[in-house]
């Protein structure tokens, strides 16, 4: 019988760690590649070691699977410990072990001897503490979550970190991002790549829409490999946003429009990544046109503002904000100081969270102002 889940897990990590350039993971060729028996550094090595002379082939590069022993992760730390070695790669596991569960202990213990009998080596467990400061329990898990990772591929020198996002889990993103309203960007969802610290990729292999990975993927990939896998009661816990957009909307979403829903969400955030990657090149090209260094700060012509379309604008005064001044401005504020170009009327500075904004001689000019608040606080 054709183990279909299985492969298409294969499938998806093989073609995340491909296109991710990591050192090590050009495509192989020939009968080598189809045994996984290639030597990445293109010469077969003699019996009893390295020939006379020749130095020692450069370690593989190691990619890091973070496991938490449910389906998801544990479908792709079997897809990764079966690619990765065929890609000239080493793979590893990271069990972050939170400590909000009775048993967290021993679910992490039990995550980690899998990772073992699957052959992924090194494998790490880290405890870490969550201490929620005012975001939210989820915030502060994920925040406590990524920092260990970080930590831990800088530890073990990993070129990357495999997370088993599905597209399930980005249908979920782009319901919550929508309950926020907060822009293009947010609907994009989660990205499939981005850095998590320097020269460390984190990559998400199950978010690519071909193959389409979702939980019940997932689930059938464990089950073709006779793996059992942990049932996080957080997926289910009505306390946590995500959780009731899982059992709550997204199953009412789906009676009342038909099947489909989450599969519709997930192709939506792809079309909205292309559009905000599209974007993020203008912007850039933009900003290298129009600004320059300013008394205290950095200052933009407001002639050329106004000649973009607002969603440019917008856009170029969130990056200025955020590039030079670290504030990531909400829409309040973007509104605020675009009217300083497009309904000028001579009004005088204006506030915003960290950075005080004045239209000067033609130009609209931040400058630090730590403390500065307005009234459109948010």
């Amino acid at each position: 019988m054709i183990q279909r889940a299985l492969l298409d897990t294969r499938r998806a990590v093989r073609n995340a760690l491909r296109h991710a350039a990591l050192p090590g993971t050009a495509a192989l060729s020939g009968t080598a590649a189809l045994s996984g028996t290639a030597d990445p550094s293109g010469t077969a090595e003699p019996p009893g070691g390295v020939r006379p002379g020749v130095a020692a082939p450069a370690p593989r590069p190691l990619v890091l699977v973070a496991l938490s022993g449910g389906a998801d992760s544990l479908a792709l730390a079997a897809a990764v410990a079966h690619e990765a070695p065929r890609l000239g790669l080493s793979a590893g596991a990271v069990i972050v072990d939170h400590g909000l569960q009775r048993d967290a202990a021993a679910v992490a213990g039990t995550a980690a001897d899998l990772a073992r009998g699957l052959g992924l080596a090194p494998v790490r467990l880290v405890g870490v503490r969550v201490t929620d400061d005012g975001d939210g329990p989820e915030a502060a898990a994920r925040a406590a979550r990524y920092d260990a990772l970080a930590r831990t591929a800088e530890a073990e020198r990993a070129a990357a970190i495999l997370t088993a996002h599905t597209r399930d889990d980005q249908a979920e993103q782009v319901l919550l991002g929508l309950a926020r309203g907060s822009g293009s960007r947010s609907l994009a969802g989660i990205p499939p790549a981005r850095e998590l610290a320097p020269g460390v990729a984190i990559l998400r292999p199950f978010l690519a829409a071909d193959p389409a990975i979702t939980r019940a993927v997932t689930e059938a990939a464990c089950a073709e490999q006779g793996l059992a896998f942990w049932r996080d009661p957080h997926n289910a816990d009505p306390a946590y946003a995500r959780a009731r957009v899982r059992t709550r909307v997204l199953p009412v979403l789906e009676r009342e429009l038909g099947p489909g829903v989450a599969a519709a969400l997930a192709r939506s955030a792809d079309l909205a990544r292309e559009d905000a990657e599209a974007f993020d090149v203008m912007v850039e090209e933009q900003i290298e046109e129009i600004v320059e260094p300013a008394e205290a700060g950095i200052a933009v012509s407001a002639a050329a503002l106004a000649a973009n379309p607002a969603a440019l604008r917008h856009r170029i005064i969130r990056r200025v904000a955020e590039a030079e001044f670290g504030i990531g401005l909400g829409r309040e504020h973007t509104l605020a100081i675009a009217a300083l170009v497009t309904a000028w009327r001579g009004q005088g500075p204006l506030h915003v969270p960290g950075i005080l904004v004045t239209r000067d001689r033609g130009r609209i000019v931040f400058t630090g102002a730590p403390g500065a608040r307005s009234g459109m606080e948010e």
